[in-house]
């Protein structure tokens, strides 16, 4: 698929870091993405978004402020 934030590059399947702030940041590692070959932006799609969404909300509840967890934990 053709980038929507370059409009040059193409996409691949690959694996994504995606970076969350919701009052304390969260890192999840290795999700499987959509990225652009010219500018890197990462697409998701609407699985995998409630994915990430759900194990951000779920660490929600730890007492610090960075959280660093892989998406198939």
């Amino acid at each position: 698929m053709k980038c929507e934030i370059c409009k040059v590059g193409e996409t691949y399947s690959s694996f994504a870091n995606v970076t969350l702030e919701r009052g304390k940041s969260i890192i999840i590692k290795q999700v499987p993405a959509e990225i652009c070959s010219n500018c890197g932006e990462y697409y998701l799609n609407e699985e995998t978004t409630d994915s990430v969404l759900k194990k951000a909300e779920a660490v929600m509840q730890n007492k610090v402020e960075l959280e660093v967890i892989q998406f198939a934990a």
